[in-house]
């Protein structure tokens, strides 16, 4: 499973949230490749689950991506919940 961390630039707030989005899912025993990028990069991207603000899902959406939007970026809370609500394993 690869979930990409997507933010307007792809420089440290991203990084930031990637991490918190790795601690997350060892939280929840979940496996998957997270890796992080800038919007513009990520229209070109493949993963399963791209992760960010809403008005960058919203420019992201295309009726086929699955997008986790994120109110608080740095909510470690809000992150767990996100990926539990959104991710089926298998």
């Amino acid at each position: 499973m690869k979930i990409l961390v997507v933010c307007g630039n792809g420089l440290g707030s991203s990084f930031i949230i990637e991490m918190n989005v790795k601690k997350a899912l060892q939280e929840l025993g979940i496996e998957a490749d997270v890796s992080h990028t800038d919007l513009t990069t990520a229209k070109s991207e493949v993963a399963d689950y791209f992760i960010g603000s809403p008005e960058i899902m919203e420019q992201l959406n295309d009726g086929k991506r699955v997008l986790i939007s994120l109110k608080n970026l740095l909510n470690s809370n809000e992150i767990k919940q996100a990926l539990q609500d959104n991710i089926k394993e298998g």
